[in-house]
């Protein structure tokens, strides 16, 4: 703007693309306490930039221009361009857990989350939730079809997205709350789901739990930028989510489950929830690993066929090919642990995830089966899931790809059935515990697990 031909010859090119670019401001010199008006500058472009391996990070690239007809120009034109991707959300619901880690979650989004959605224009609607389940009772009275940000003469409709700021947990519920909302719009019995229909919205997740397994699987990093960012510029991708069901009932919506030692270490840790979080989980593995007995049951799964090259050779893994697609298979014993997974469930405690060989939306579960063996060996199958070494290539390990699962618990009788109650985390009644993605849920009959392919999107 000043003619200085020195500035030209010094100027460097840099090509900057649009779907990298998330928010145009006008730039302005203003006064101290000065909130309106002030001497234009030029134009600042906020584009999202991939910092290192996953992680994404905000930068600012300042155009300068001292005439409001030349900046007001390139400023509407920009903003045109902006509005034109679709994905991006325009309004968000979300939803702050306080209770999450170390009471963090507030302070995470006012501080590290807000500032980048109010950068990027959206308008937001913010719930603190006040006890477990007040979210799921937020969503199953909204209307999801019309999120739109408006106000309805029944109830507010709330935004076109839904966010979650917390842990698995707090994740879990929001996302079976969406989805149980889509089958009660869809007329569907919410007793018996064999078919559920998709979510009609898609759910963001900020991490501000403890293992924040889903965040870390999505993005492949726990960093709250990084999936703000995912957010912000409409990152979307479907993911297989699971129906957790007896013969009666639906239980819910997850992605992952836990039977056995995962379980009855997270029933012990809900028993002592007035210790500090991580204090707490640890006592409860420590206790639990020292009164370590197997659970007896039967499973029955449903195998699901898979090319032999889509299978990983070094991996321990029994795939199973049949004749019949639908021919059930049974195997009961007594298994210390039993995994039911439809993500990877990546955490920094285990880096290749909990289920390396399942995919977020390959239509498949992992069903991995610990049996019986001596407490010194399954430390030792613990404690590869810390490091790259395959963590099921030990004899009493077997890994299953499936569509569907089927867990009865075997109820001992007299003596044992009383040391079994107290032992192995099951109640009075008989109710056995389940870790359905971090939440504890006790039940007594058989519980029966069906993946549904690309049930819900997720921003990752």
């Amino acid at each position: 703007p000043t003619g200085d031909s020195s500035m030209v010859l010094q100027a460097q090119e840099e090509i900057v693309e649009m779907k990298d670019v998330f928010s145009v401001k006008l730039k302005r010199r203003r006064f101290v306490g000065q909130k309106k008006g002030g001497t234009l500058l030029g134009i600042t472009i906020f584009k999202c930039l991939n910092k290192e391996e996953n992680k994404l990070t905000d930068c600012a690239i300042h155009l300068h221009n001292l005439s409001e007809d030349h900046c007001h120009s390139w400023f509407r034109h920009l903003k045109e361009i902006l509005n034109g991707f679709q994905n991006r959300p325009k309004s968000l619901k979300v939803f702050v857990n306080p209770s999450s880690h170390k009471r963090e979650a507030i302070d995470v989004y006012y501080e590290q989350v807000a500032p980048l959605f109010k950068l990027a224009d959206i308008k937001t609607d913010v719930t603190v939730t006040e006890y477990e389940g007040h979210a799921l009772s937020v969503l199953k009275e909204c209307e999801l079809q019309a999120f739109d940000g408006l106000l309805n003469s029944l109830a507010f409709l709330f935004c076109y997205r839904v966010v979650c700021v917390g842990g698995d947990g707090s994740v879990s519920e929001v996302a079976h709350g969406l989805l149980l909302k889509a089958q009660i719009d869809a007329g569907k019995d919410i007793g018996y789901i064999p078919k559920p229909v998709r979510a009609p919205v898609p759910l963001g997740v900020i991490p501000a739990g403890t293992t924040n397994i889903l965040a870390h699987t999505l993005y492949g990093i726990k960093h709250v930028v990084t999936a703000a960012l995912h957010i912000v510029m409409g990152h979307i991708q479907p993911v297989d989510v699971c129906t957790f069901s007896t013969p009666s009932k639906l239980l819910r919506f997850g992605f992952s489950a836990m039977f056995g030692f995962g379980a009855r270490t997270l029933a012990l840790a809900e028993k002592h929830r007035w210790m500090p979080s991580n204090q707490r989980k640890d006592f409860a593995f420590i206790k639990t690993l020292a009164d370590l007995k197997p659970e007896d049951c039967e499973l029955s799964f449903l195998p699901l066929q898979i090319p032999q090259e889509d299978s990983h050779e070094n991996d321990r893994v029994t795939l199973l090919y049949l004749g019949s697609k639908d021919q059930w298979q049974k195997i009961q014993g007594h298994f210390l642990n039993v995994s039911i997974m439809a993500i990877p469930c990546l955490c920094s405690m285990a880096p290749r995830g909990l289920a390396p060989n399942t995919r977020l939306n390959n239509g498949s579960m992992a069903l991995i089966v610990v049996q019986n063996t001596s407490r010194t060996e399954f430390i030792k199958h613990l404690k590869r899931y810390t490091s790259v070494k395959n963590q099921f290539n030990f004899p009493f390990v077997e890994t299953y790809t499936v569509r569907e699962v089927k867990v009865q618990p075997r109820l001992r009788s007299g003596i044992d059935a009383k040391e079994n109650t107290y032992s192995n985390g099951a109640s009075a009644e008989g109710n056995y515990p389940w870790n359905i993605d971090g939440d504890l849920i006790k039940e007594a009959s058989e519980v029966h697990v069906r993946v549904h392919p690309q049930l819900i999107h997720l921003y990752g």
